[in-house]
């Protein structure tokens, strides 16, 4: 019996080799090249983004879900995000705008995933049980989830793209593009609107996964 368990565990390098993380390594891979041209880069940046997709359906469709795979997608996704923020803070003052924003991106997420854990889930999108009405609104309407995700991201990308020269004003930049009847005014307004709602996810997970830490905490102190 033994045996033949043995022999239905997947072998250490099969997990590595899982579609789903062949397509994390592209993403990452993906994200080192290009930064000398800005154009390329965004384009090839707004891809690896899509492959975020592409490698959950191939989890789910080739039954290859894995704990290595979700926390290769969280650190690809974060390290991405943190990257462009970084290079958008030396392009735009106040650079301290950009560098909050990285700093609540890494943090929520942290906070989240390692509540996750924590609470015995398989998934940090999991928050049924969760305190806020708009998180779980979040997490359950992929459509919603998906417009605020890749709001951030390409509004992080024409950030990047309409900068002129280095030490842009920030402020300047963004009215002056909205002021503008042009697509692109219309399209920064649907970017910021789905923008906003993504920092406000981010807070309020921070704290709710702030609270699961603290309650864990308690109930182990009571349980002593």
């Amino acid at each position: 019996m033994a045996a033949n368990k043995a022999k239905q565990r997947p072998a250490k390098l099969s997990v590595y080799l899982y579609i789903p993380n062949l397509v994390g390594y592209l993403r990452v891979l993906l994200n080192c090249i290009a930064f000398s041209n800005k154009t390329l880069f965004s384009l090839l940046y707004f891809f690896s983004f899509c492959c975020d997709a592409v490698d959950g359906w191939c989890a789910r469709k080739f039954n290859q879900v894995s704990t290595f795979g979700a926390v290769l997608d969280m650190v690809t996704d974060r390290v991405s995000t943190a990257c462009l923020l970084v290079i958008l803070s030396q392009i735009y003052k106040p650079s301290l705008v950009f560098l909050s924003l990285l700093a609540l991106d890494i943090a929520s997420h942290w906070l989240q995933m390692y509540s996750t854990f924590l609470s015995g889930k398989t998934s940090h999108k999991d928050v049924k049980d969760s305190t806020s009405w708009l998180c779980r609104l979040y997490y359950g309407n992929r459509m919603l989830m998906g417009y605020c995700c890749v709001s951030c991201e390409v509004l992080y990308i024409i950030l990047l793209l309409i900068a002129k020269k280095q030490t842009e004003d920030l402020m300047n930049v963004v009215v002056e593009s909205l002021t503008q009847i042009s697509p692109l005014s219309i399209l920064l307004t649907l970017n910021i609107f789905g923008w906003l709602i993504k920092q406000i996810i981010n807070v309020i997970q921070m704290k709710t996964a702030a609270d699961v830490c603290v309650l864990y905490d308690i109930e182990k102190h009571h349980k002593a």
